[in-house]
């Protein structure tokens, strides 16, 4: 394989190293309040211009059959709002009796409890080929489920979710009934546009990260609460994939993506302001902030690693699926 090529096959990935090298230069550009303005390019334009286009991709009765998707559902809910922060309390039960900052533990147990985020989730679905229709579903029904039993205020949180997400993705389905004919025939490439919002993003979030003031720890504790974060996406991620994937699942490999990336990705738009209500006048609320801020940036680069693996998983599984299930040649006597 050329140079040229490779480069080309790569592009996404180099778009990733490139944008945090960018972002880590000069992260006023693209921080909350700079010139970007990503508290509305990206917060509001970015994230409906994702579910229009998934509103433009997918066929109505995949939206309908993944709405149908019980099993699906009831998996990354639970996985997410139960398993997940009881796992997560469990584990800083053993890192209580370490030197490790009591208050950025808080901040772990925290993230635990968070919903998953509207747009990460379902663009890195998009990007592998997976189930979008379910990654959208659980998603947007995620946030909206915490955020209403929490003190983050309900009008606002419906209101953003409807117009960002709701909206955008009705009015993507009836611009494809008029135009049905010529995505079929022209396939734009709609998993490309996705990645390419995607690279906005990750640029904007670390622009907040490295110009985030709160992050301002000894190299020690940063370290090892970067290696713990991490550490728990991947283990969590595996899991997620071995009871998806497990003999008696009925989980299609498309379905296996959504869930493991559904299930394992956290909300920073709902847990900062969540976060800002409970520990309000707390005098460590920067330190309880701290792993939340640092898992965000920390799942979207992971997860953007890994799709080229998990997409060639899936396109592999898939094929093995197709194979197993024609019809044998009867054997000549």
């Amino acid at each position: 394989m050329g140079l040229l090529e490779r480069l080309r096959k790569e592009w996404f990935i180099l778009g990733i190293v490139l944008v945090i090298a960018v972002a880590r230069l000069e992260p006023g550009v693209g921080v909350k309040g700079g010139p970007l303005k990503p508290e509305i390019t990206i917060t509001y334009i970015a994230v409906s211009a994702i579910f229009f286009n998934s509103g433009l991709s997918l066929k109505t009765e995949e939206l309908t059959s993944a709405l149908m998707h019980v099993k699906l559902h009831l998996f990354v809910q639970i996985f997410t709002l139960v398993f997940f922060p009881t796992a997560i309390w469990v584990f800083l039960q053993l890192l209580s009796i370490t030197p490790i900052n009591e208050w950025l533990l808080k901040g772990l147990q925290t993230v635990g409890c968070m919903p998953p985020p509207v747009s990460s989730a379902v663009i890195l679905t998009k990007a592998v080929g997976g189930n979008e229709a379910a990654a959208i579903f659980n998603s947007a029904f995620g946030s909206f489920l915490l955020g209403s039993s929490s003190s983050v205020p309900f009008t606002s949180i419906f209101s953003q979710l409807f117009m960002t997400v709701v909206v955008p993705l009705i009015i993507g389905q009836i611009v494809r009934r008029y135009i049905k004919d010529w995505l079929e025939r022209k396939k734009p490439p709609f998993g490309a546009i996705s990645s390419c919002v995607l690279l906005m993003i990750i640029y904007t979030t670390f622009c907040d990260t490295f110009a985030n003031p709160n992050i301002d720890l000894d190299k020690f504790s940063l370290i090892i609460i970067v290696f713990i974060i991490f550490s728990i996406q991947m283990s969590f991620m595996f899991l997620t994939f071995l009871f998806s994937t497990r003999n008696n699942s009925t989980f299609t490999p498309a379905d296996t993506v959504a869930i493991v990336f559904c299930s394992t990705h956290k909300s920073l738009t709902l847990g900062i302001p969540m976060l800002k209500i409970v520990f309000a006048g707390y005098e460590y609320l920067s330190l309880i902030s701290v792993p939340l801020l640092i898992y965000h940036p920390a799942q979207i680069l992971l997860g953007s690693l890994l799709v080229p693996t998990i997409k060639s998983w899936m396109v592999s599984r898939q094929k093995a699926l197709k194979l197993t299930r024609q019809p044998k040649a009867p054997v000549k006597v």
